[in-house]
């Protein structure tokens, strides 16, 4: 994370630590460095990317734990002695101005000394709040300043909170003292787990999980739509809401047949917001529609499922995307975050935005005009033999840069050490198996018969949240990927109330001793030199 002198690394960094606690550590004898991480993901264009050079290869090894802290200050677990914090440890603290700030482990901010790892100031919080699980760590917090008022925005339990850097009190102007309420009506619960706010030119702009009607298994009608929104950065006012879903006379309604937008909703950005903020423009990643593994309800294209949008941060328009997966029936999200950096490609330089998908490609665009820096291609693909299940006949194949991970399975990729080998080859006769965006196709309860579609990426993907880092000194892209293969099982609904015919259970792939079905590597980190497309 922070490559300076005190590398404060948490659960959200690519080290393996445990997810209770915090730590800074230091070589022996290096004099202090200092550099600013004012965003989850360095700063708004999330590169990932630190200038800090005193930690590197030749003296990582001579790093020292100087100090340690749980994931909550003592004041939150003094507070409710039965408190149980998650496993699932989110922060990435922000660095600004010499002082730490994170969301702690139940989704309070935290300001810490990243000298001595002591607590300076803790948000204030309800008691009876503490055991909310919406209440937990989300990835991220937003630091603003707009040179005379300085202010913190963080999401927990459904409300956008301003906090006084210094005190960590809330802004009382804001909002209504210092929060504003992000439920929408008739919903239950509004979450930022994995995300944070960004301020974009003096607009708050909010990406989020909405709970309500609808379970994404057996039903799709009255799921809540999980809209993008702008507020002012003074007052909370709400200025504006992008959709998700098209509403009636929107741009993309007509990809939705039968009307289906009238009722879809769950298709959101739930991770990784970028900006751009002298373009004004706010990149959001859109996840799959709800009820992916079967669109028979849904058909179309399903605008903006699966799609990156660029924003224009001050109006809510939309000023250009580019849909990754047409009617998606695979989870396959963009669900990292849009890095932005500058590329000169055949001599002509490009201020270029890099969105990676579960696909295992990564998409390069204009960030300006949204144009593709190398072509794509729509291709045919596999189509479905599900009753009722219309998909679409191509999809977009990036020419560059390479995918960076497996795609599809073949007799090829099937693992081959002795031990399992014939095993594996006898298991994976039993599923349906082809290139990429081979369909989900339907169980088989007779002996030997078929147990689903195997395939990779699965719907974990290849690339999640934790893909993307650009080096804007070298112009290289990092990409990692999962090569983990999973099931698309579908199964007759037998629900009296459900609203589609099929639905997809647990989706886990066997193993064999603990061994994927496929071979290594299950994993991988793939640079990309972005001038050329070529991986290095």
């Amino acid at each position: 994370m922070l490559k300076t002198l005190r590398c404060i690394v948490s659960n959200s960094c690519w080290v393996a630590l445990s997810s209770a606690a915090m730590l800074s550590v230091v070589p022996i004898g290096l004099k202090a460095q200092v550099s600013d991480w004012p965003y989850w993901g360095g700063t708004k264009a999330f590169q990932r990317y630190s200038p800090a050079d005193q930690i590197d290869a030749g003296n990582v090894d001579e790093l020292e734990i100087v100090w340690r802290r749980p994931a909550a200050d003592r004041s939150v677990t003094d507070a409710d002695p039965q408190l149980r914090i998650s496993g699932n440890f989110r922060a990435t603290p922000i660095y600004v101005d010499g002082v730490l700030y994170t969301s702690n482990g139940v989704g309070l901010v935290e300001a810490i000394d990243p000298a001595t790892g002591a607590t300076r100031w803790v948000q204030p919080f309800d008691a009876d709040s503490l055991q909310t699980t919406r209440g937990a760590s989300s990835r991220g917090i937003e630091y603003w300043s707009n040179g005379s008022q300085d202010r913190i925005f963080a999401v927990r339990l459904g409300n956008l909170y301003a906090l006084d850097p210094a005190t960590g009190e809330p802004i009382a102007n804001f909002g209504d003292d210092g929060a504003v309420n992000l439920i929408p009506e008739g919903a239950e619960t509004f979450s930022l787990v994995s995300s944070a706010p960004i301020v974009v030119n003096g607009v708050i702009i909010i990406s989020g999980t909405v709970n309500g009607a609808g379970d994404g298994g057996t039903q799709w009608r009255g799921v809540h739509s999980e809209d993008v929104r702008g507020f002012d950065a003074i007052s909370g006012e709400l200025l504006w809401t992008f959709h998700a879903v098209p509403q009636d006379g929107e741009f993309g309604t007509d990809t939705w047949g039968n009307d289906s937008w009238q009722g879809a909703g769950d298709l959101g950005s739930w991770c990784c917001l970028s900006a751009d903020e002298e373009l004004g423009h706010v990149y959001v990643p859109f996840t799959a529609p709800t009820a992916a593994y079967f669109g028979g309800h849904r058909p179309g294209d399903n605008l903006y499922s699966n799609s990156l949008v660029a924003i224009d941060a001050n109006t809510g328009e939309r000023v250009w995307h580019f849909q990754m997966v047409h009617h998606d029936v695979w989870e396959y999200d963009n669900v990292g975050p849009p890095v932005l950096g500058d590329i000169v490609v055949d001599g002509r330089p490009i201020k270029a935005v890099m969105q990676a998908n579960k696909t295992g490609w990564v998409y390069v665009f204009d960030r300006v005009t949204g144009e593709p820096v190398w072509p794509i291609e729509e291709l045919p693909v596999p189509q479905s033999d599900v009753p009722g299940e219309v998909l679409s006949p191509t999809q977009p194949f990036p020419t560059k840069p390479a995918p960076i991970a497996t795609q599809g399975i073949t007799e090829a990729d099937i693992v081959d050490f002795p031990e399992v080998a014939q095993v594996a080859r006898a298991t994976v006769a039993n599923f349906v198996t082809g290139p990429i965006f081979t369909p989900p196709s339907i169980v088989s309860d007779e002996p030997g018969g078929n147990q689903g579609t195997l395939t990779l990426p699965g719907s974990w993907g290849s690339a999640n949240w934790n893909t993307g880092a650009f080096d804007p000194e070298t112009g290289y892209y990092y990409g990692f990927a999962n090569d983990i293969p999973r099931v698309y099982r579908l199964v007759p609904t037998d629900e009296p109330d459900a609203d589609m015919p099929y639905w997809s259970p647990n989706r886990e792939a066997p193993y064999l001793d603990g061994i994927p079905l496929t071979k290594p590597p299950w994993g991988r980190i793939t640079a990309i030199d972005m001038n050329t497309g070529e991986h290095i």
